[in-house]
Parts: C-alpha cells; structure tokens; sequence
C-alpha cells in the first residue's frame, strides 16, 4: 500500500489520479486551508458528510474548536475568529467534520516531524503558484519563490523544513515526492530559485526527475502545460542512480506527443445538450450581459463550439480560476436563432465543463453538487465562482495518473 501526504491538497486531484490508476493507497493526511477546498475535497472522495457527529455541540463549542485551526476563505488571508463566529452551526459543523475526516493538517507553516508519521510512501506538494505566473509578473509581483518574499508560492520552503526535521529526527524520509506547478518556475527569473531546491533534495540523497508535461498530450482537449518533479529517494546510491536514468530514458512521458486530431473531442466535455434541463441552467448562468468589455472578450477569444456543435480539432486553452476574464479558455458561440438569453451571443465555461476538463468525471461532480449545503439565505458553500476557482487551481488527472502508474513501476522493477 501506497502511503500518502498530500499537502496544498485543494480538490484532491493526486487521490483522484491513485484511483485511475489502481493503486492501493491510504491518505495519511491532508494539508488545505482554504475551506472550500477542504469542504469540496471531503465530498468529492469520501462522499455524504454524518453531521449528526456534532447534535451535542453548542455554536459556542464549534467555534471553540474552528478557532484552533488557520483557515482561509480565499487562500490568502486567515479567518479571523469575528468571522468563524459569523459562520452558520452547519457550516462550522461541515468544515470540522471535513477536517477530521482527512486528517487536516491544515496550515503548511505548522506542519513538522512532530505531527507527520514516520512511514510515508508519498509526500506532493503542489503550493501556489500565483507569485510565479505569467499574470502575476504582469501586476508587477516579482516575489517567486525567493525564500524570504513572503508570498504565497515561497511556501516551497516550508517543504524544505519538513524533510530537515524528518531527516533531524531520524525519521524515513519519504520514498517518493511529487511537486507540480506552473512552468515558469523553470524560467529565467526562478531557475535560480528551483535549482538551489533541486540541489538541496539532491543533498537529503533524492534522485530528480523534472517534466514539463501538457494535459493535451493525455487525452484532455485542454491546453495546459505545467512542470512536475518526481524525486525519488536512493540515498545517493549511483546504482539505483543509473537504473534510474535509464529507466527514465526508455519511458519518458514528454515524448508522447498527441496532435488535436488524436486527442479527444471537446464533445464529450462540453455540455451542449439544451434540452437537458440541468445543462441549459448551467449554461444560461455561464451567459454573461454582452457589455463592451465583454464585446471585446467575444472577439478574441477561441470559439470551442457554436450552439450544439463543436469546431473540430480544437481544445480549450487553459482553464483558469475565474472564466469571465480576457485572455479565458475558450467560448460556446450562440447562432442567432438560438440563444439563451436574446441579446447574448455567447457563454463561459460552465464549472461542470471546466470540473470535467480536469479529468474528474461527471459523476463526481454531480455528487459535489447533491451536497453542496447552504450555509445562509441563497449562499452555497460552493457557488459556482467558487466551483470555477477550485477547478482552476487544481491539476489535470490524467497527467498525475500516468506519474502515479511510473511510480509504480518504479516500486516494482527497481526497488
């Protein structure tokens, strides 16, 4: 059995791929502090919450509980204890059941040797990416991951110190670590940056390997390049080293290289079937008032389909946290004749397309949806922008399913 910590664990995509790919696994902990994802995660893998836990339990003791934790509504800021307070008693009751039941650990900054068990198979780290991005150099945050910025993505670091004081206290380091992020932590702004962390796991006796991988080329009609590192722990053994090398040599995962022709059709993704009660809701809430900005949007981002049908060969661009944006992954075109909403000429992605788009099935989805609760007057715990964040910040399944399968085989034919 795969034993596995999954830290910044949002939706779970890592436990999704472990299912894919038939591997016995066991999730040791989890390490999330953004609620919506804590909450999503819970659903999405181990289905209907049993809140009837907590009938003995004041607001009062609730929040009691709660306040121990550092959580975040938008994974930027903590929750002050003014606003665990202003949560309703299902809310509060739905997060700590989330968090008991993964075996949260919540806050990456509190997590150590002291509170880790000393057999993981499995360590990911897939921390934010926001001070590395494209978009984030274009608002002028020039932090990446420079250890001391105190950005969200220097949380690298605290990764650092968790194998320090496994390794200070004599415990096994983790045989595997998996680390996924945007591709511009190999630029030359981060290189400096990403190799000083190479180095130092090299030191702690970890073996690298770094892909730099696109969901397109697995199957996902979705153009989304992201770089991933395994690190394999060999103690420095130069002869697992080689077997390593080779091993990567003869099966190395960015020469599968698909055309759109090859990949799978936009068609069993996106929703287009109006007469499905359900998809025409979704869909008409996805359709934004034409405004100018919007006009402008129309023009000149990629059209994936037009009513019923979609262009053929063509994939979704990136799929980001937010779709009503200017560059977003892509729209439905409405004929004349046939729009939703008259005067509107186009929509979004749904959170369902964009959910499907990174690999998790219909299913799943439709089982977040069952359980979404409401925690005040007409307020979800995952309103669709939360749904569209969440999908945005996670990784393409498909691609973490094919790793998890080289792990594996790794397991078996080297170790």
């Amino acid at each position: 059995m795969l034993k596995v910590v999954e830290s910044f664990s949002g939706l779970g995509a890592q436990t999704q791929a472990l299912k894919n790919a038939k591997i016995d696994y066991q999730i040791l902990n989890t390490v999330e502090w953004e609620v919506g994802a804590i909450f999503a995660y819970d659903i999405l893998h181990n289905g209907p919450q049993d809140l009837s836990i907590y009938r003995h339990h004041t607001k009062e003791s609730l929040v009691q509980e709660i306040s121990k934790y550092n959580i975040s509504s938008n994974g930027k800021d903590l929750i002050t204890l003014t606003g665990i307070r202003s949560m309703s008693m299902i809310y509060l009751k739905s997060i700590l059941y989330s968090i008991e039941r993964n075996h949260n650990l919540i806050d990456i900054n509190t997590v150590g040797s002291n509170n880790l068990p000393d057999n993981i198979d499995l360590f990911t780290y897939s921390f934010p990416c926001q001070d590395l991005s494209v978009s984030g150099h274009f608002w002028n945050n020039k932090k990446g991951i420079n250890r001391d910025s105190g950005g969200q993505s220097s949380l690298l670091w605290q990764v650092e110190r968790i194998i320090d004081e496994l390794s200070q206290d004599s415990k096994s380091l983790p045989q595997f670590l998996l680390m996924e992020n945007v591709s511009a932590i190999l630029s030359k702004a981060h290189i400096k940056n990403f190799n000083m962390w190479c180095e130092f796991l090299n030191q702690k006796g970890y073996y690298n390997k770094v892909y730099t991988l696109n969901a397109k080329n697995f199957n996902i009609p979705q153009n989304r390049e992201r770089t991933y590192m395994i690190s394999i722990f060999t103690n420095g053994d130069s002869a697992l080293n080689d077997k390593l090398d080779y091993f990567f040599f003869e099966n190395n995962l960015e020469a599968i290289q698909l055309d759109t022709t090859q990949t799978e059709s936009l068609r069993n993704y996106l929703k287009l079937d109006y007469s499905d009660a359900k998809y025409r809701a979704e869909a008409i809430m996805a359709t934004p008032e034409f405004t100018p900005s919007r006009k402008k949007i129309y023009r000149e981002n990629v059209c994936l389909a037009i009513d019923d049908q979609v262009i053929e060969n063509e994939i979704a661009r990136t799929i980001t946290t937010k779709q009503d944006r200017n560059p977003n992954s892509g729209l439905i075109h409405y004929s004349d004749n046939n729009q939703l909403v008259s005067g509107r000429p186009y929509r979004n992605l749904t959170p369902r397309e964009a959910f499907l788009l990174m690999g998790f099935s219909e299913k799943s989805y439709d089982m977040l949806l069952d359980n979404n609760i409401e925690v005040s007057k007409n307020r979800q715990i995952l309103p669709n922008s939360k749904l569209l964040k969440l999908s945005g910040n996670s990784i393409v399944v498909n691609v973490l399913t094919k790793i998890f399968e080289q792990m594996q085989q790794i397991r078996k034919e080297i170790f």
